[in-house]
């Protein structure tokens, strides 16, 4: 064959390997056992099927298709099932891409496969650390100063020059068995060292960039993980803020009534304590808006045994359809509070509170409107509660939700929410299945 269409074969072969590499990694099924460092028996076998199938395809092709040599990977197909799942996935990988060369007669393609797999399987059990797997580069280290002040304080295996040399030596015995035994393993071979080098390097850089295509992918789900994680501790810190907030008020007003009616102390203390028991879920960082409006009726009927139910009425217009939306916990609570504090209190003859759902164009509208004395300064600037709720809104749901008041002097303030609808799953109110839910809303809406 021309030493031409031997090169023009290898770089069609890396071409094929970030193609395959990164069709196989779009699959989150193929993610989940290709990142995971323990796997059972079944994610070795779906592991192997997942990767070694297009691989296996590719040997097929070439057996059939004789001058498209660049699909044959067979042999680095077992080192990376190898080096990524360990020998069982190595020695049983090997095998499977094995097959259609056996059925074209090239029985020394077994034997060779299978000692990739279980080489590179070793390989990955010495390995001290997995990330020097993932982050495997054909650009050795090239200063031999530092290589060998290192090796003489703290000698040590180097693993990844140790793949490379291990992917070298499997790469030139399959080079030596094609040429002493034709037709019985297949390898890309052309006499001349220059042409040795090509192959050698076409090899190492056709395992090393599957790598580098996996690893860019992995690297991105530690994001989206690390991510994930830190809006589920953003929302449990701001939640926080409103409990002792809330219990200061809460307490404020029962104090009231215990000198003059202690029996609506008692009932008081009763709303309290199942206010406390919500409260005291802190899981719940999502909840069904039925709760939040259960929770808020508790809070009210304090508020209304405090101002009266002359100088405090409370109003309701909650579409039955919106009432099992998922909202976050504690979201209308603090705006209630603040029309009662800041809206209702400071006007002698009291007002009405009036509470709306309603859902639309696949959003959530809720809304919390007073008659009272309305704002004299900016929404928020007094209190906790106000600017934790815009702050929860935007760290939940970015750009997607929106929070829109309008006030007038001795008219009243309305406070409008829009919301994402979301879908209540399965352990409603866990942060891991809630947050990992709203997350994925975040990362498919448009921006």
């Amino acid at each position: 064959m021309d030493s031409r269409l031997i090169l023009v074969n290898l770089l069609v072969r890396l071409g094929v390997a970030a193609a395959v590499s990164s069709a196989l990694v779009r699959s989150r099924e193929v993610q989940d056992r290709l990142f995971k460092e323990d796997r059972n028996l079944h994610d070795k076998l779906v592991l192997v099927l997942a990767v070694g199938a297009p691989f296996a395809l590719g040997v097929m092709v070439r057996s059939l298709v004789h001058n498209f040599l660049a699909a044959d990977m067979g042999l680095e197909c077992a080192i990376l099932l190898g080096v990524v799942g360990g020998r069982i996935c190595g020695v049983v990988g090997g095998t499977f891409v094995a097959i259609p060369a056996l059925v074209a007669g090239e029985w020394l393609t077994l034997p060779m496969n299978l000692l990739a797999g279980f080489m590179s399987g070793e390989l990955r059990d010495i390995c001290k650390n997995r990330e020097d797997i993932w982050t495997f580069t054909p650009f050795v280290d090239l200063s031999v100063y530092r290589w060998v002040r290192r090796m003489l304080t703290r000698p040590s295996l180097e693993w990844q020059s140790t793949f490379f040399a291990v992917i070298l030596g499997l790469e030139y015995v399959r080079m030596l068995l094609s040429r002493e035994f034709p037709g019985r393993i297949f390898a890309m071979y052309f006499p001349g060292w220059q042409m040795h080098l090509a192959i050698l390097a076409a090899a190492v850089a056709s395992i090393a960039i599957p790598l580098k295509v996996w690893n860019n992918t992995r690297i991105e789900r530690k994001l989206e993980e690390q991510e994930r994680l830190l809006l589920q501790a953003r929302m449990e810190a701001l939640q926080s803020q409103i409990n002792p907030h809330f219990l200061f008020n809460t307490l404020n007003s029962i104090a009231s009534l215990v000198r003059f009616d202690q029996e609506g102390a008692r009932e008081l203390i009763v709303k309290l304590a199942s206010i406390l028991r919500r409260l005291l879920r802190k899981n719940e960082a999502f909840v069904l808006l039925r709760e939040e409006v259960e929770f808020v009726d508790d809070y009210l009927d304090i508020e209304v045994a405090r101002f009266g139910r002359d100088k405090l009425r409370v109003l309701k217009e909650l579409d039955p359809g919106s009432l099992e939306a998922l909202v976050p916990s504690m979201l209308l609570q603090p705006i209630v509070e603040n029309a009662v504090k800041h809206g209702l209190a400071p006007k002698i003859d009291g007002g009405s509170i009036t509470l709306r759902s309603r859902m639309a164009e696949g959003k959530l509208f809720l809304e919390v409107e007073d008659d009272g004395v309305g704002m004299s300064r900016e929404p928020g600037s007094s209190g906790i509660g106000m600017p934790n709720v815009a702050e929860r809104l935007k760290v939940l749901y970015g750009d997607t939700a929106k929070m829109r008041v309008e006030s007038r002097a001795g008219a009243g303030t309305r406070v409008e929410l829009e919301l994402p609808i979301l879908q209540a799953p399965e352990g409603v109110g866990e942060p891991d299945s809630v947050a990992s839910a709203l997350y994925a809303a975040r990362s498919s809406t448009p921006r």
